[in-house]
């Protein structure tokens, strides 16, 4: 009979096997232990820990080997020419992502390879410093802290370097206000390209760089002309970027 009610259309309980097999089909299984530790990973505020982590290892670093030195030691003198040149330019690279001041690295380049070297070696060494800063900064930090924007002065700025980029990069670096560092990670937070932020970072240098390197080349002539056109030429920009961000603050405020 019960054959029979089936075979008419009646509804016949599914076997226990066949119930397991459909449970298994609708119930995902859990992420794995290799899974969750990966999301883990890669994670934005996982990222920005691994920076944070970087930049205080090459600032410990920093504060261990002291490449002030240079300025009183002079270079290894197994190194001389081109080669230490490039030498030069990559250390000032990271030297620049460490936190080491610019200005510092800048006169060692000019007591160490004259106004026309050293003035090349530190161009090629702030770009290649900017763009390792950019590219840590884009790639580890802003999925983090782009949310982190919400006060009104930090979204006007995020806004200013998004939207205008090359010009306020330049701006940036043709006044000495802004920290060297600071420029580099507040780009790389934004929607900044990597075009303009190299191409302004480049151009914008030229002058404060040009300036301190003849600075250094010429330290041990304080009276030339070229040493004191060259101080001239650091206390003036700087000078006017204090005149500017003066008259500019209620208009940042305000935005």
């Amino acid at each position: 009979m019960l054959d029979a009610h089936t075979r008419s259309g009646g509804t016949a309980t599914a076997s226990p096997r066949a119930a397991a097999t459909e449970l298994a089909v609708v119930v995902p299984a859990p992420p794995g232990l290799r899974t969750r530790c990966t999301r883990v990973l890669r994670s934005p505020w996982s990222r920005l820990s691994l920076l944070l982590v970087l930049l205080a290892t090459a600032a410990t670093c920093v504060l261990l080997f002291e490449p002030q030195r240079l300025l009183a030691d002079g270079w290894p003198p197994q190194l001389g020419g081109p080669t230490a040149a490039v030498v030069f330019a990559g250390a000032y690279g990271l030297c620049t992502v460490a936190f080491v001041p610019r200005p510092l690295l800048n006169l060692a380049a000019g007591a160490l390879f004259g106004s026309q070297l050293g003035i090349g070696t530190t161009l090629v060494g702030t770009v290649l410093g900017a763009g390792i800063a950019f590219g840590l900064g884009r790639v580890l930090g802003q999925d983090a802290l782009r949310p982190l924007l919400r006060g009104r002065l930090l979204k006007a700025a995020d806004g200013q370097l998004s939207r205008h980029g090359f010009r306020s990069m330049m701006a940036a670096r043709l006044f000495p206000g802004v920290p060297f560092w600071a420029a580099n990670y507040c780009a790389a937070v934004s929607r900044m390209g990597w075009a303009p932020f190299l191409l302004a970072t480049a151009l914008g240098s030229i002058p404060n760089t040009a300036a301190y390197v003849v600075a250094g080349a010429r330290a041990s002539a304080p009276t030339s002309p070229a040493f004191l056109i060259a101080m001239a030429c650091i206390a003036l920009p700087a000078l006017a970027g204090a005149v500017v961000a003066w008259r500019k603050r209620h208009q940042i405020r305000g935005a």
